[in-house]
């Protein structure tokens, strides 16, 4: 039985959790949507759907992982009281994400030019390369988006964000419908008009909450330094001190998955679609669990502002008991309708047998997924992110992807080996980062 404080941090947690994990479902979404609707033209854009996925939020993520840092900053200025600071912390943060947005372009920019050096089947390349030229021009209205939202977020303003992000899927899919398959006149674009539907609909999330804002009564008692004060370079170092190992740890995870897709499109694009379909599924899940996470470094940060032990503590271990209950229902879910789901995406009987034998590890590893993302959010909330980067990097990098490897090639286990592989590097971030947590929390001050 749940202790009347512990039930009573679960549902503070559960109140900012729900309307985060709705918004995270709502960026995932979209790409579900994309490729739910691109599937129906054929496995080669699909294909390249996964492959530039992957590749796009392998380099994006950096410059995610940099922004998320305005959260925990924002969350321990509103704890201590200093609310002018709030908005000086969004002001840098978006000079710091205007910046790393110009270099993810032109990086992105690049290797859609250069695709034909990861080796993908012919097909799949032409796809690719003129779908991600065309994602890489969101990348700064999804930048801009994200910096707002995270500013929001450590304000505990979690609703308009989730909001937009809900009602930008309607746009989303709409547009795919006109562009992907050429309805009411419009150019019929495949692929890339799925590419062209999610610039349009992640620029008008940006002007949406940019107007929220910058409109809203609820943020002129944290706005009022925002154009009256210098630029801070003491604030803009601490959003990369805590920003860029963020934004490693999210690159290290997302190289890792991005890796696995290269390697299984080595292995032929029935593999590779098969692939896609899976993580677009356990993609969905992970979304909502990036929503506890964040709530965690919310509360977390709020308590560590307070300077409370106690608030520490029974934050991050209600958000590890959410995130371990909200998995344990996920697996049941991917292993009962493991044979149904691929069908959503696909009519390929191949793709969709591969895919129900790839969901059934996806179940096994989501309880790992959960508390690996959530302990990576906690200790975010305590400032503490540069041995979790290592962590990250040694459990995927020098063991996860060198035995998924192993298994893939070696013992013909196809993607499935290479899955069993991610499923090890996932099991062990998490248990090393909960023990990580409960040691460092421990040490807190009263």
């Amino acid at each position: 039985m749940l202790s009347k404080k512990n039930s009573i941090e679960i549902k503070r947690t559960l109140k900012l959790a729900v309307p985060v994990s709705f918004g995270q479902l709502g960026h995932i979404m979209m790409g579900v949507e994309d490729s739910v609707m691109v599937g129906k033209i054929g496995a080669a854009p699909l294909a390249a759907a996964s492959l530039v996925t992957g590749i796009f939020f392998l380099i994006l993520v950096i410059g995610y992982g940099v922004s998320s840092a305005v959260t925990p900053l924002t969350a321990i200025s509103e704890g201590s009281g200093e609310k002018g600071e709030c908005g000086i912390i969004l002001r840098e943060g978006l000079l710091v994400s205007v910046a790393f947005s110009a270099i993810i372009t032109a990086i992105l920019f690049l290797i859609s030019q250069n695709m034909e050096l990861l080796a993908q089947p012919i097909d799949v390349t032409n796809f690719a390369s003129s779908y991600l030229f065309i994602l890489a021009m969101s990348v700064l209205p999804m930048m801009l988006f994200q910096n707002y939202r995270n500013y929001l977020e450590g304000l505990s303003m979690v609703n308009p964000p989730m909001i937009i992000a809900l009602l930008a899927n309607i746009g989303n899919i709409f547009i795919n419908w006109l562009l992907i398959y050429g309805n009411w006149g419009m150019p019929k674009l495949g692929l890339d008009g799925a590419g062209f539907a999610t610039l349009f609909t992640r620029s008008g999330m940006a002007v949406a909450i940019i107007l929220y804002v910058h409109l809203s009564s609820k943020n002129k008692n944290y706005l009022y330094l925002i154009w009256k004060s210098k630029i801070d370079k003491k604030v803009i170092r601490k959003i990369i001190a805590i920003g860029l190992p963020s934004g490693f740890q999210y690159f290290f995870e997302v190289a890792a998955f991005a890796f696995s897709a290269i390697m299984i499109g080595w292995m032929g694009k029935i593999q590779l679609a098969a692939h896609q379909i899976a993580m677009n599924l356990a993609s969905i899940t992970y979304m909502i669990i990036l929503g506890i996470s964040s709530a965690g470094t919310i509360r977390v940060a709020t308590g560590l502002g307070k300077n409370s032990r106690k608030d520490i503590r029974h934050a991050g271990f209600s958000t590890l008991l959410i995130a371990m209950a909200f998995m344990s229902v996920s697996a049941i879910l991917f292993l009962s309708f493991r044979n149904l789901l691929p069908q959503l995406y696909i009519e390929n009987k191949e793709v969709i047998k591969i895919t129900s034998s790839l969901l059934i590890l996806a179940a096994l590893f989501q309880i790992f997924d959960g508390l690996q993302a959530t302990g990576l959010g906690i200790l975010r909330g305590l400032k503490d992110t540069k041995v979790p980067t290592i962590i990250t990097f040694v459990s995927y990098w020098l063991i996860g992807i060198p035995i998924g490897y192993l298994l893939g090639f070696h013992f013909n286990l196809k993607a499935f080996g290479v899955w069993i592989g991610l499923s090890i590097s996932l099991a062990l971030v998490a248990i090393t980062l909960a023990i990580r947590f409960n040691s460092k929390s421990n040490r807190m001050g009263e």
